[in-house]
C-alpha cells in the first residue's frame, strides 16, 4: 500500500465507509472556516466600535441561537433528508457571508449590520451542526462510533480551535474582508463535500414530513425523560456546564489578575487546551480498548473537579498551563465519549430531537453558570467561581458515580447502526 494510502487508512479506516470520509472532509473544511470566524468576528466589531456592550453582544449572539432554535432544529433534522438540511443551512451561511463581504468592500457595513450578520451566521450554524451530528450513526457501525467521533473532534480541535483563529487574525491584518472570503470558500467546499454522502432513509424522511412541531418536540423531550441513560447524560452535561461556565466566565480576569498574564498569555491558555485535546486524540482509541466507557466518564468527572480545585489554589502561570493541558485532554475524551454513548442509545428517527435537547442542556448550563460566576467574582473575588465549581462538581460526582456505568452500557441498538 502506498504511503498516502497507509496514512489515510490510519487516519480514516476504510471500514468507516466512503460516506463517512466525505462527511469528515466536509466537517474539517467547515471547522476551519468556523475557526477563522472566531477571530475575525470580534476583530471586525472592534474595528467598528469601542463600546464594550456592543462588542459583548457578539458573544451573546453566539450563545443565544442554540437556546432559541435548538429544539426546532432537532425537529427539522428528524423530518427531512438530513444531508439536505446540512447543505441548506451552510448555503444560508454562504449567502450571509456574500452580503457581508459586499458591505465590507463598498464600505457600507455598520455595527448593527455586522451584529446582524454574525447572529444570522450563528443561527444557521445551529441547524448545520445539530443535523450534522446525526449523520455519523447513520453511516458508521455502532462499534466504530468512538473512532469516527474522535476523528471528527480532531478536526474541531486542530482546525477550529488551534489553526483557524490564527489564520483569521493574520488574514484580518491583510484586509478586513479576507477572513470572511476564506470562510465563504471553506463552507462552500463543505457543502460540495457533504453532497457526496449517500444516506439511508430515516423516520419522517421515509414517510410523512408534516404534523405538529410542538408534538414532535414533546416526543423528543419525553423520550429523553423516560430513558434513564440519556436523561442522566443530559443532566450531567447541564450540571457540569453550570460549574464549568461559572469558572470559565471569568477566565480572562483570572488569567490577568491571578496569574499575571497579558493578552498573549491568555491566548496561550486556549492553545494549550487544544494541544491537550490532541493528546487525547492520540490516546483515545487505546484508552477505550482498555477501559470501559463508564470508567472513562467517571475519570473525566474527577479530572474536571480537580481542575477547578487546582486553579482555585495556584497562583503560578506555569502550573496553570499544565492544568489547562490536562483539562484539554479530558474535554476531548469526555465530549467524544458522551457523544458516542448518546448516538448508540438513541433510535435513528429521534437523533435530531434528542441532540437538540442535549444542546439546550449544554448551553443552558453555560448561561446559568456564567451568571453565577460573574456574581461570585464581583462580590467575593476572582477565585470564588472556581471554588464554587469545585464544590458543586464534587457533590455531583458523588451523586452520579454509580450512574456512569449504567449510562455507558445502556445501548439501544435500534437505529444506531449503518442504516
Amino acid at each position: 500500500m502506498p504511503l498516502v494510502g497507509r496514512a489515510a487508512e490510519i487516519l480514516v479506516p476504510a471500514r468507516l465507509g466512503t460516506g463517512f470520509r466525505w462527511l469528515l472532509a466536509s466537517s474539517w473544511s467547515t471547522n476551519l472556516g468556523d475557526g477563522i470566524a472566531t477571530a475575525a468576528g470580534p476583530l471586525l466589531l472592534a474595528s467598528l466600535t469601542q463600546d464594550p456592550f456592543l462588542i459583548s453582544l457578539a458573544a451573546m449572539l453566539r450563545w443565544a441561537p442554540p437556546l432559541v432554535f435548538g429544539l426546532y432544529a432537532g425537529v427539522l433534522a428528524d423530518r427531512h433528508d438530513r444531508r439536505r438540511v446540512v447543505m441548506a443551512a451552510n448555503l444560508a451561511r454562504v449567502a450571509v457571508l456574500v452580503a457581508l463581504i459586499v458591505a465590507l468592500i463598498t464600505g457600507t457595513v455598520s455595527v448593527a449590520g455586522a451584529l446582524l450578520a454574525l447572529g444570522l451566521l450563528a443561527t444557521a450554524e445551529v441547524f448545520a451542526d445539530n443535523t450534522a451530528t446525526t449523520l455519523t450513526p447513520m453511516l458508521v457501525h455502532r462499534d466504530d462510533l468512538a473512532v469516527a467521533n474522535s476523528r471528527l473532534q480532531t478536526g474541531l480541535l486542530t482546525l477550529d480551535q488551534l489553526v483557524g483563529p490564527s489564520i483569521g487574525a493574520v488574514l484580518f491584518t491583510a484586509g478586513v474582508g479576507w477572513p470572511f472570503a476564506a470562510e465563504l470558500v471553506l463552507i462552500a467546499a463543505g457543502v460540495l463535500l457533504v453532497s457526496k454522502v449517500v444516506l439511508p432513509a430515516h423516520g419522517y424522511a421515509a414517510g410523512r414530513v408534516g404534523g405538529d412541531v410542538r408534538r414532535d418536540i414533546v416526543e423528543g423531550v419525553r423520550w429523553v425523560v423516560h430513558n434513564p441513560a440519556v436523561r442522566t447524560l443530559v443532566l450531567t452535561i447541564m450540571i457540569f456546564n453550570v460549574t464549568f461556565g461559572a469558572a470559565w466566565s471569568v477566565l480572562v480576569l483570572y488569567a490577568t489578575r491571578r496569574l499575571g498574564l497579558g493578552a498573549v498569555g491568555f491566548g496561550a491558555l486556549t492553545t494549550v487546551m487544544a494541544l491537550g485535546g490532541l493528546l487525547g486524540t492520540g490516546l483515545y482509541g487505546r484508552l477505550t480498548r482498555r477501559v470501559s466507557l463508564g470508567n472513562v466518564m467517571r475519570a473525566g468527572l474527577v479530572v474536571e473537579t480537580l481542575t477547578h480545585l487546582a486553579l482555585a489554589v495556584t497562583t503560578s502561570a506555569g502550573v496553570a498551563l499544565v492544568i489547562f493541558f490536562v483539562f484539554g485532554a479530558h474535554a476531548f475524551i469526555w465530549h467524544t465519549t458522551s457523544l458516542t454513548v448518546r448516538q448508540r442509545a438513541v433510535p435513528a428517527h429521534l437523533q435530531g430531537r434528542v441532540t437538540s435537547v442535549n444542546t439546550i442542556g449544554l448551553y443552558g448550563g453555560l448561561v446559568v453558570g456564567s451568571a453565577v460566576g460573574g456574581t461570585l467574582a464581583t462580590h467575593y473575588g476572582v477565585t470564588a467561581p472556581f471554588w464554587f465549581a469545585f464544590a458543586g462538581s464534587a457533590v455531583f460526582v458523588l451523586l452520579l458515580w454509580r450512574e456512569m456505568t449504567r449510562i455507558a452500557h445502556a445501548d439501544d441498538p435500534l437505529g444506531a447502526g449503518p442504516g
